[in-house]
C-alpha cells in the first residue's frame, strides 16, 4: 500500500504544532513527537507514565539527517548501511535536540527508520521524531495496531491509520553503543 499525501500532511501538521502522534515504525507501533520540542517530549513522558530518567529513541529519515544531530564516523556509517535489522545506536553529545530527549549521561539513541510511512513523514517534517513504544511504561510493546491500549490511542493527538501496519519486524530494534575504542556493545 502506498503512502497517502494527506496522512503525511496531517502528521507533519501535528508535529509542527507540538502534538503527539501514534504511528507505525519499522519495528513496533510508536508514540512520538518533535524531538526538538521540549514541551512535546514532556507530553510523551506523561502519556506513557514513564520516568523522565528513562531514555527515549529518536528516529531520523537518513544518514544525512542523523549527521545534523550526532557525530558519526565512517565505521558507524558503514555499520548502519549494512544493518539488515532495524538498529538503534546510542550516540554521545547529541546536538539540536530537546534537553529532555537527551539522557542524563549526555547520550541519545537514534535509528534511521525504513518504514515507508515513517520515513516519508520524517522527511517531510525535516526534523527527528521521538519514537517510544506505544504503551504504558512497563507494559508489553504493541507489535500491531490492535495491540495498542485504548488509553494510549485516546491520549495521542493524532492516530495514524492502521492500514500502515506493514512492518514485518515486530520487535524492538537492536540497540548498540559504540564505545570510545570503536568496539560495539550490544545492549539488546
Amino acid at each position: 500500500m502506498g503512502v497517502k499525501h494527506k496522512d503525511i500532511e496531517a502528521a507533519v501538521s501535528a508535529l509542527q504544532n507540538g502534538q503527539t502522534i501514534l504511528y507505525p515504525t519499522d519495528t513496533i507501533w510508536g508514540i512520538g513527537c518533535d524531538a526538538t520540542n521540549e514541551a512535546a517530549v514532556d507530553k510523551i513522558f506523561a502519556i506513557k507514565h514513564r520516568p523522565k530518567e528513562k531514555s527515549l529513541i529518536v528516529l531520523v529519515d537518513s544518514l544525512e539527517m542523523l549527521k545534523r544531530y550526532a557525530d558519526i564516523d565512517e565505521d558507524t556509517a558503514t555499520l548502519l548501511d549494512s544493518a539488515e535489522l532495524p538498529t538503534t545506536v546510542i550516540y554521545s553529545c547529541p546536538r539540536n535536540m530537546a534537553p529532555n530527549a537527551v539522557n542524563a549521561d549526555d547520550t541519545i539513541a537514534i535509528r534511521i527508520v525504513r518504514h515507508p510511512f515513517c520515513q516519508a513523514m520524517i522527511k517531510a517534517f525535516g526534523k527527528p521524531v521521538v519514537s517510544t513504544s506505544a504503551n504504558i511504561s512497563g507494559q508489553p510493546a504493541p507489535a500491531v495496531f490492535s495491540d495498542i491500549a485504548p488509553g494510549i490511542m485516546q491520549a495521542a493527538d493524532l492516530v495514524i491509520d492502521e492500514r500502515y501496519d506493514t512492518s514485518v519486524y515486530k520487535y524492538p530494534s537492536k540497540l548498540i553503543k559504540i564505545l570510545d575504542d570503536n568496539s560495539i556493545q550490544y545492549l539488546r
